[in-house]
């Protein structure tokens, strides 16, 4: 409470109470008032490398979503949920410290309890972590799906972003080739089903056993060794810890050394061999087209055998739409038991920007005009009626009569129907595209009387 000075009492003039503090005593603007406060409140903006959606392009997002979780019921996979935060070990340890991801893309922060937390940049390392921890091991094989969003702190571009979201399938505990090609044909009918397979290509590579791929990778370092001084920078730093990175180095200076290295082809074991013929072989008989990319490598050692992208150029330089491969040794770098594994994921926004304009149907079954108020509870029983038969529905019934009308028309629903008081008794009147959904609409509607 503020005690006035002696003497003097608050004046109150044009309803604005004047603080006897006030040495000026002159009444206070309202509206300035506001316009100062205004400009001391920025106006709020998007995190950079993160959107918001409406309308169209949420529509595409959702129906990639939707074609996703249809596809993957057919193939047997279940719904997982992960968290969103994972101890900063998980991703360490997964992806490899000196990878780009760990080293300079993570979000990571100390929480309260003084425990470095990230907010997860994939999936796999979070799902392989609860097979571990939740013990499912009890239900090998078992097959997955998720979706959802992710972190990096990389550079925005066209389909890429900050925040950004996956579909995400896995395979843990079988070591089958049989478990890859499944993945590969699961991944071919969503595409197919999207109506984006075309211009899309399926790479596909193998990176042989642990006894194949240690032998390639002697001949690589021995290989890169003899041209260390024209390798760049970020080469070099590989050379020790990560040499198949520097087969898909984008860097000129990086391209003949690597396009003259050894393939894996001249290292393979004869079980190496026999796995990737089982895996192709299993395309070939599902009708799925492929190409081999013998430059198509994951870096980290827990990675197996296949190893695949499927890839367009209709994205700009970051073509790959979907990608994955097998990671038999990645539960085990996180503590668990010795775990056969082969998972893929793709980017939501990328599939969606694929997606041709006419894809997505969002129209509604049927848009109810009220053109008499007294209609209103009528036109009430009847939306009820068609959204209980699974009839989607929406009503105009506020403005002015005459125009709801076409008002409704502009919504662009598959049927239109009016409602309205003639000769004291109700009238209804629809127009439809002539579809079957807009036919029921109009016959349900009819039916309440």
């Amino acid at each position: 409470m503020v005690s006035l000075l002696p003497g003097k009492a608050a004046k109150v003039q044009r309803g604005v109470c004047e603080d006897p503090l006030r040495f000026d005593e002159k009444p206070l603007d309202a509206a300035a008032m506001s316009k100062d406060r205004a400009k001391k409140i920025p106006t709020p903006q998007p995190v950079r490398g993160t959107q918001d959606m409406l309308g169209d392009f949420a529509d595409r997002f959702q129906h990639v979503v939707d074609t996703f979780d249809r596809v993957r019921r057919l193939y047997g996979f279940k719904r997982v949920e992960v968290p969103v935060i994972e101890p900063t070990a998980v991703f360490a340890r997964s992806l490899g410290e000196t990878t780009d991801v760990v080293s300079k893309e993570m979000y990571s922060f100390e929480d309260r309890g003084g425990e470095s937390i990230t907010l997860r940049p994939e999936f796999t390392a979070g799902i392989a972590r609860a097979y571990i921890s939740n013990g499912w091991q009890q239900f090998a094989p078992l097959k997955v799906a998720t979706h959802g969003p992710l972190f990096r702190y990389e550079r925005p571009q066209k389909g890429r972003y900050r925040q950004f979201h996956q579909l995400d399938a896995e395979v843990l505990g079988s070591d089958s080739p049989l478990a890859d090609a499944e993945l590969l044909v699961l991944a071919d009918q969503l595409l197919k089903e999207l109506g984006i397979a075309e211009g899309v290509t399926l790479t596909l590579n193998t990176l042989g056993d642990a006894e194949s791929r240690e032998a390639w990778r002697a001949a690589l370092v021995e290989h890169f060794t003899v041209h260390r001084g024209e390798l760049s920078e970020d080469s070099l730093a590989r050379l020790d810890k990560n040499p198949l990175r520097i087969l898909d180095s984008k860097d000129p200076r990086d391209r003949p050394i690597a396009d003259s290295a050894p393939d894996i082809d001249a290292f393979l074991t004869g079980a190496a061999q026999d796995f990737f013929g089982a895996v192709t072989a299993g395309l070939d008989a599902a009708g799925v087209a492929w190409e081999r990319n013998a430059r198509l490598v994951r870096g980290l050692d827990y990675y197996r055998h296949t190893a695949f992208e499927f890839v367009t150029d209709r994205l700009g330089a970051q073509g790959t739409v979907l990608g994955g491969g097998r990671y038999d040794g990645l539960i085990e770098a996180l503590g668990g038991p010795p775990t056969a594994a082969v998972g893929w994921a793709a980017g939501i926004e990328r599939l969606a920007m694929l997606l041709a304009d006419n894809a997505v149907d969002t129209r509604l079954d049927a848009v109810i005009a009220v053109e008499d108020d007294a209609m209103f509870d009528l036109a009430m029983r009847g939306l009820r009626l068609l959204r209980d038969n699974r009839v989607s529905a929406d009503i105009v019934a506020t403005g002015s009569p005459r125009k709801r009308f076409d008002k409704a028309a502009k919504i662009g629903a598959r049927a239109l129907i009016s409602i309205s008081l003639r000769d004291g008794a109700p009238f209804t009147n629809a127009k439809t595209d002539g579809s079957e959904a807009a036919a029921r609409a109009e016959a349900l509607f009819r039916s309440i009387g």
